[in-house]
């Protein structure tokens, strides 16, 4: 019996509904070179589905062009190049990006940044396949893929004036959503163990990113703004914190530590609502009062709470007793 060929990754990391159907979209537009439009919030991975898409249907180079870089006077020779005195300083002709993909792949990365008068220009290049190097008489023909990414709402771009309604309905043609990370949560796992992998300690673990179950725990329920690129950096930084010791919770980057210190509260909250510690209720919020803080009172009031049990109390609040003992000694309690 033969076993049907795997589906490609397309370098996407993740098993959820949401990136298999990434990985179908970016099989179908690989196979014609219509515009493609990816939207999704910052880190989401949108240049990784560029060059996904460039590389299944490979022609030409692929060029990544920064739309939010391109400011100044000298914006456009930098997008579409110039010839030999063109303005002061123009010496020689100078190709631009744009001829620099011809045969390929151009994607603009946040084209919803990129000024309205390289967006007219940008038009043309779409609809006639053309562009006039600053201070040149003659138009040049390209044979390229356009890619365009962005993370806002360029509807609502177009209903403020910042973005040229052509030019949305011309981009708009095979559009791919990136889904935030808190909407696929089941693949921050294998994320977490390809970005270890690319540690200097992940050979010496054979690519496991091994952690307690309090620190999983703290990593599925937390929400990511950040997306893919914030799980990156938090994995880097915890195994450069770490030093040749586990994991531990300390080393978590702060936004995880308050989110972990929230959960704490609500823990012991819920234990307080079950009745299965005496009347007590997590402090209010306040500005004044950092999370920190509130986490300090809830061990206080749980101690309290079990006569200084430290496994129940520890158990009230949802958290490990290591965890508890260490927290013990930071805030100096007794």
């Amino acid at each position: 019996m033969t076993l049907p060929a795997p589906a490609p990754s397309h370098g996407l990391v993740g098993n959820s509904p949401q990136i298999a159907t990434v990985r179908r979209l970016i099989a179908k537009a690989a196979r014609n070179r219509l515009p493609v439009l990816l939207l999704g919030e910052s880190g989401t991975g949108k240049e990784i589905v560029a060059r996904a898409i460039h590389e299944a249907n490979s022609r030409g180079l692929y060029v990544p062009i920064d739309c939010g870089s391109l400011v100044g006077a000298l914006m456009e020779s930098e997008l579409f190049g110039h010839v030999k005195g063109a303005f002061s300083g123009a010496v020689e002709n100078k190709k631009g990006l744009v001829e620099l993909a011809d045969g390929g792949t151009a994607f603009f990365d946040e084209i919803g940044d990129l000024a309205l008068e390289l967006q007219v220009k940008l038009l043309r290049l779409i609809q006639e396949r053309e562009f006039r190097p600053v201070g040149a008489l003659k138009w040049h023909r390209v044979d390229i893929r356009i890619i365009a990414a962005t993370h806002r709402d360029l509807k609502a771009e177009v209903a403020a004036g910042r973005f040229r309604q052509d030019l949305y309905y011309r981009l708009n043609v095979f559009v791919v959503r990136l889904p935030p990370l808190r909407e696929r949560k089941e693949d921050i796992p294998p994320l977490a163990d390809h970005f270890f992998r690319g540690t200097e300690r992940g050979a010496e673990f054979g690519g496991e990113f091994r952690t307690s179950q309090e620190i999983r725990d703290t990593m599925l329920s937390y929400d990511w703004p950040g997306n893919v690129r914030e799980l990156k950096n938090c994995v880097e930084r915890m195994v450069a914190m770490s030093g040749d010791g586990p994991l531990q919770t300390i080393d978590l980057p702060s936004a995880l530590q308050y989110h972990q210190a929230a959960l704490n509260l609500h823990s012991l909250s819920e234990a307080t609502d079950a009745g299965q510690m005496p009347e007590w209720q997590a402090p209010p919020k306040s500005p004044v009062i950092s999370l920190l803080e509130n986490e300090k009172q809830a061990i206080s009031k749980a101690l309290e709470a079990t006569n200084g049990d430290r496994t129940k109390a520890a158990r009230a609040l949802g958290i490990g007793r290591t965890t508890l003992y260490r927290k013990i000694r930071e805030y100096g309690l007794r």
